[in-house]
């Protein structure tokens, strides 16, 4: 098998490493004893017999291959042969999902729901075979059966279930949960087409509809006994071939729950991820649609099923925004209901529930102000249907919800427009309006005279638009809320809400995020994971903090040998996928210099793209310039309606091309920009990279997990003081990253005086940068489409402040390349890093939500 075949997935190069990479582990006591009396009733109730699990999968897999398609074996592809081995890790998994939902009812502990518009969890068959460790004797099964390994890996989709960040956190929380064997469950939407499909065409972005389940998901369960109605305040039909809305009619959706497995680590847990489907009630207009109106026959079932198509429709126009308004109350009354439910049946007396128990029983997470409806939804229920007064509700209310911010953009902070709850959820807006009304009064009480501190507390912005403030109401009806870094909770308590957080200190608290080691160490760099096992022992999969223990070794040879020999392996397996998949090829002996994260002008990839222009300048005016050949990465994508985030792809695309075509750069220089960017896409690249760049206006990333995965995978950070890289550099100390440019308390202070135009006078490198891309020398054959660019940077002040920064970047630019030169004092940086991202383990993070917001405690299924 060639290179180029071995590497199409980036961790399966190295299966056959897998037993050193996991320490040794193999099927026994701490895993899943597949062959239980109970699993092996099973097995020969499908005529398997109690065999080994080697013979077991065996037989699940042939029966899964034929009975599944009906068809003849040697007819079937590699997708057929994906589903087959899924759906027989479903099985073997199936039993321990079962107990632990058995387990959880027959303990009644309580229990965790994890609120989320997104779960970016990337591909399940090689996560679940790892947490199962399962994986090596899987591999050796299918080497003996002659099955093409990677083919079969290959048919599974990316789930569209996210976009970024946020929803990558959401998914390493609840493996963290599952591996800490924590009663928990996710809740979101089930996408029908994620959120799209980036491609790349003349530079620009394209976006396609990503029908990532076009074929059967072999993981998911659809359980439609347990569907929820959610009622709105009005109706839909459809005239004109346009969505109307009728007033004053009410009308429901139906909530079909799909469940996914939730494997911890070693298979102990099984929890499960609940997504949502929308669905009309089951009626049907049999007379219109044979009389000819079909598509008015039709209209309640294809606006109820267009709810949950995409993940953030276009929200440039009011019908996208709406759509994403109904979205959220959608996930959220589908949600709570089934909770509720599931806390009636285990804390009911002869059929009466003792709602004082659910703050014991619930605690419910809502990740950033999407679920923020989730107060007016539960205060709804305990009010309408409980029958409960007012101040008992309110208090259980706010005991039972948490809120995590995850902003400081005000554009981010979501409001919504009045006169849409008065349209769908008039209850809601009376609950909303009860609750500003009481917090009012408090706020005059406490602050008498203070107008001003009344009008910024209040839940309804005033305006030419009176609006909700969502994050307002989830502060106010939640018991807590975290930042999620060290700079951004004190920002987040001292300016973006300072009013809320003086009135209610207590609920104020900081989480810093972290990220799972399963998948984005064990499972993405099995090189670097061996080679962390050797030295010592596995214990690092589950306590992170255990590679506190790799720093004394970055003074030995052997070691750092060890390490740099992994990163070349990685980037040696990236470069041979890139060409194999793309075409393109790149050196694996230059510098792996990465920005990889969602396209977004406080992100600040246009810094980074003129950093490249000035090297390149350099370059052209000094062809004899010492300088390491590089090659800088870039994948993200824009949403749909942000013209500009666009523009910048385009600019990074056309950048690339000139930079290719240029003879006198050639081989020194390169840029490329990874359509598609995913949790698949950043398994292969994370474990290649030399440089992470995380570089966002100081005071504007919430965290960052990206910098975390880099860090973890020896890449060492160039960056600004934001999020939580302020925390990766005090761990690891400052001397081993590349920090620069202007705080956060700088960038506040100089909003009054900041001018771009002084940069481009006085900085000839960043005069002489502009300069080139204003006069089209990127893009000759299109004159005047970075214009925009002119504006942002110069003319419209320059608001990220990237003009600012870009002296400090190419200075700190400059130290990294200078130490790149000593390859055994980079090597000793990198370890350093390796065994400073202890801190950076979602499991650290859970644990302090588990202990300090929602006094939940683990629950080990028998």
């Amino acid at each position: 098998m060639t290179r180029a075949r071995q590497s199409q997935v980036g961790w399966s190069e190295a299966a056959a490493d897998m037993d050193a990479a996991q320490g040794g582990h193999a099927m026994g006591s701490d895993g899943i004893a597949v062959d239980t009396p109970d699993m092996s009733k099973l097995l020969q109730q499908y005529g398997c017999g109690p065999i080994r699990f080697t013979g077991t999968s065996d037989a699940l897999y042939e029966r899964h291959l034929m009975f599944d398609n009906v068809a003849d074996l040697s007819t079937l592809g590699p997708r057929e042969r994906f589903e087959a081995v899924a759906r027989s890790v479903r099985d073997v998994l199936s039993q321990r999902w079962v107990l632990t939902e058995q387990t959880y009812a027959r303990q009644n502990p309580k229990r965790v729901y994890y609120l989320s518009m997104e779960f970016l969890v990337g591909r399940s068959l090689t996560n679940n075979l790892l947490n199962l460790l399962l994986d090596p004797v899987v591999k050796r099964a299918t080497a003996d059966k002659g099955l093409d390994w990677i083919a079969v890996l290959e048919q599974e989709p990316d789930a569209g279930l996210g976009n970024g960040g946020l929803g990558r956190l959401a998914a390493c929380f609840i493996d963290s949960m599952a591996t800490m064997q924590l009663p928990a469950m996710g809740y979101g939407l089930r996408y029908e087409y994620g959120i799209f499909k980036q491609t790349i065409r003349d530079g620009w972005q394209v976006e396609q509809p990503d029908n990532w389940l076009r074929r059967p998901d072999p993981w998911e369960v659809v359980r439609p006994e347990e569907k929820v109605e959610v009622k709105l305040g009005c109706s839909f039909e459809v005239r004109g071939g346009t969505l109307g809305v009728i007033v004053g009619r009410p009308s429901s959706l139906l909530g079909i729950p799909y469940d996914r497995p939730v494997v911890g680590y070693g298979g102990k847990t099984v929890n499960t991820l609940r997504l949502w489907a929308a669905a009309a009630p089951d009626t049907f207009d049999f007379q219109a649609f044979s009389a000819g109106d079909f598509v008015g026959a039709l209209a309640e079932r294809l606006t109820a099923e267009s709810l949950t198509r995409v993940l953030y429709p276009d929200d440039s126009t009011s019908m996208g925004q709406g759509l994403r308004f109904v979205q959220e109350y959608f996930l959220v009354a589908c949600s709570l209901a089934d909770l509720v439910r599931r806390f009636r049946l285990h804390n009911s007396d002869q059929g009466i529930p003792n709602w004082s128990k659910l703050p014991a029983k619930a605690a419910i997470q809502l990740n950033d102000t999407h679920p923020s409806l989730a107060v007016p939804e539960l205060m709804r229920l305990l009010l309408d249907e409980a029958r409960l007064g007012w101040d008992e509700a309110w208090n259980l209310t706010r005991q039972t919800l948490a809120y995590t911010n995850h902003t400081l953009l005000p554009e981010a902070l979501e409001k919504w427009p009045l006169p849409w709850f008065a349209l769908l959820l008039p209850r809601h807006l009376e609950i909303i309006l009860e609750i500003d009304r009481r917090l009012t009064e408090e706020v005059q009480a406490r602050f008498p005279g203070d107008d001003g501190r009344v009008e910024r507390v209040s839940l309804i912005e005033e305006g030419a638009e009176r609006k909700i403030r969502m994050a307002n109401l989830a502060i106010v009806g939640s018991h807590s809320t975290n930042g999620v870094a060290a700079i951004h909770s004190d920002l987040l308590r001292t300016v973006t809400v300072k009013d809320l957080a003086e009135m209610f200190p207590e609920s104020f608290s900081n989480k810093t995020n972290g990220v799972t080691p399963r998948r984005w160490l064990l499972l993405a760099n099995p090189h670097l994971a061996r080679s962390i096992t050797n030295a010592i022992g596995d214990g690092w999969v589950t306590d992170l903090g255990e590679l506190e223990r790799l720093k004394p070794l970055a003074e030995d040879k052997g070691f750092r040998d060890a390490v740099r020999t992994a990163k070349r392996e990685a980037k040696s397996r990236f470069a041979d996928w890139l060409q194999s998949t793309s075409g393109v090829t790149v050196d694996p002996d230059t510098i792996f210099d990465c920005q990889i994260k969602r396209i977004h002008e406080y992100k600040r990839q246009l810094l980074n793209a003129l950093r490249v222009v000035v090297l390149y300048n350099r370059l052209r005016e000094n062809p004899d310039l010492e300088m390491a050949p590089r090659t800088f990465f870039f994948a993200g994508k824009a949403a749909p309606a942000y013209h500009l985030a666009k523009i910048i792809i385009k600019f990074l695309n056309n950048l690339a091309g000139a930079i290719d075509g240029d003879p006198a750069v050639r081989g020194r220089l390169k840029v490329v920009f990874l359509p598609e960017y995913s949790v698949s896409l950043a398994e292969r690249l994370i474990p290649a990279s030399d440089v992470s760049n995380q570089i966002s206006t100081a005071g504007y990333e919430a965290s960052g997990t990206s910098n975390m995965k880099f860090m973890m995978n020896g890449a060492l950070t160039i960056g600004t003081r934001d999020g939580a890289t302020i925390e990766m550099a005090e761990a690891a100390g400052e001397d081993n990253f590349f920090m620069f440019g202007l705080t956060a308390e700088q960038v506040a202070g100089s909003r009054s005086w900041y001018s771009p135009h002084w940069h481009y006078d006085n900085e000839p490198e960043t005069r002489a940068a502009l300069d080139l891309i204003f006069s089209d020398h990127f893009s000759r054959f299109e004159p005047g489409i970075f214009e925009p660019l002119r504006q942002t940077l110069l003319t419209g002040g320059d608001h990220y402040m990237h003009l600012a920064d870009l002296k400090a970047y190419l200075e700190a630019d400059n130290r990294l390349l200078e130490l790149y030169r000593d390859p055994d004092e980079w090597a000793r940086k990198v370890i350093v890093n390796v065994a400073s991202s202890g801190k950076f383990s979602s499991d650290r993070t859970i644990a302090e939500y588990a202990a300090e917001i929602w006094d939940a405690k683990p629950c080990p299924v028998p």
